[in-house]
Order: C-alpha cells, then structure tokens, then sequence
C-alpha cells in the first residue's frame, strides 16, 4: 500500500498528536516515515534596513529550530521501529512546500493534521491541509 509517508509538521499541539498516529500507521504498513517542516523564506528585502540580520544568518536560525523538532519524532519513530528522516526546505506558502517535498522526495501519502475550522472561520484563516487537498497530486491522509 504505502511505502513513504511524507508528515508536514508544525509543532504545534495538533501536529504533536499526528506525530503519535502517523508513526503507528508507518509501523503498520511497514513504511517509512519523513516528518518535514517548511520554514519561513527570508522576510527582508535585500538592501532594507540593516538591523535585520543577513539572509544567511536567517536561513541557519529558522532551520536549526525546525531539526529540533524533527530530531525528536526522528528518535519517536526509532523507538517504534520506524525508518524516519526528517526534511527541512522554504517555501512562499507552507502548501507550496508540502506538495513540493512529497512530490521531490518520492512520497506516496502525505499524512497531515488539520484544525478541522468550518464556515466562515476556515474560509477567512485559510486550511494549509484544505490548500494541499485542493493542489496535491499525492493523496493526503488527514488527522482530526
């Protein structure tokens, strides 16, 4: 069935709880699991004001916390025997990464948590898992 499940994650207490479920729906269909973050692109303009730090320290900074994260659903799925490796890229929009990662890495199902927002109130925050439903080429798995 599936072999690479792709698992965006925000950190956030909802994708905490994705992270347990993904890792035993990895476990039982005997796949492997690549927990993946999109961080932020550099928000400055080249050339504005110089208090803001360089592009590249910007790129370290939000990368480095985003493996945090990761290595700890990394040493997760250990633990549960699950083949796991994190991935970590910038995109304009989260979806835009998502559907990127999944399709450049080879994925077969993006498993993904969603705040399950209805009305008027999910159409005015937008859903990044409502964006990758409507964009995605790979099927997607979602979690409430």
């Amino acid at each position: 069935m599936f072999k690479h499940i792709l698992l965006p994650v925000d950190g956030s207490e909802l994708s905490h709880k994705a992270v347990s479920a993904a890792i035993q729906f990895a476990r039982t269909a005997s796949a492997r699991l690549t927990p993946y973050m999109c961080v932020e692109t550099y928000p400055y303009m080249v050339g504005s004001d110089s208090t803001h730090e360089r592009r590249e320290v910007f790129q370290q900074r939000v990368e480095a916390l985003a493996r945090q994260e990761l290595v700890k659903i990394e040493a997760a799925a250990a633990m549960a025997g699950v083949r796991c490796a994190g991935h970590v890229s910038a995109a304009s929009a989260p979806y835009h990464g998502i559907i990127n990662a999944a399709r450049d890495l080879g994925c077969d199902v993006i498993f993904m948590a969603s705040h399950g927002r209805k009305g008027i109130s999910g159409l005015l925050l937008g859903s990044e898992t409502q964006k990758v439903l409507t964009h995605s080429d790979v099927p997607v798995l979602v979690f409430r």
